[in-house]
């Protein structure tokens, strides 16, 4: 089950499966883990019965441009289905706000997991996090 919930609601939750996934598997300073669109954000939350196992969120960017990140499914759901299904809602959710253009840093070895989607890699490959990204567009 998928749920989109506010910062507020989705908090605890979100933070928990990010610090788990950010932090401890990837080594993301936990300093760079929260940010200022947080509170701004649709958060989705993937829940197995009633335990959060993935989490992703969606920015309304200037020129009501939809940035996804965050992504995060543990370990033990991954390659599942999962994100397929927090993205799937996510893209649902921006299209009902109108957006016409979704862009997201993805870490080069989810590119292909993203393109699936239709989302295309651009520009050059860049450090965040300590981690390397590209960014990606998808055109909705």
């Amino acid at each position: 089950m998928i749920l989109i919930k506010l910062w507020q609601e989705a908090k605890n939750e979100a933070y928990l499966l990010r610090k788990h996934v950010f932090i401890e598997e990837q080594g993301v300073p936990e300093d760079m883990e929260q940010d200022e669109f947080d509170p701004l954000a649709l958060h989705a939350l993937a829940y197995l019965d009633s335990q959060p196992i993935g989490t992703a969120r969606l920015v309304t960017m200037p020129g009501n441009i939809g940035r996804i990140g965050r992504m995060a499914v543990l370990a033990a759901y991954r390659r599942g289905g999962v994100g397929a299904r927090l993205l799937r809602a996510l893209l649902q959710e921006a299209a009902s706000q109108k957006m016409m253009k979704i862009e997201l840093h993805a870490q080069l070895l989810a590119i292909p997991f993203y393109e699936q989607f239709g989302f295309i890699a651009q520009g050059d490959i860049y450090d965040e996090a300590g981690i390397a990204h590209r960014d990606m567009i998808l055109n909705i």
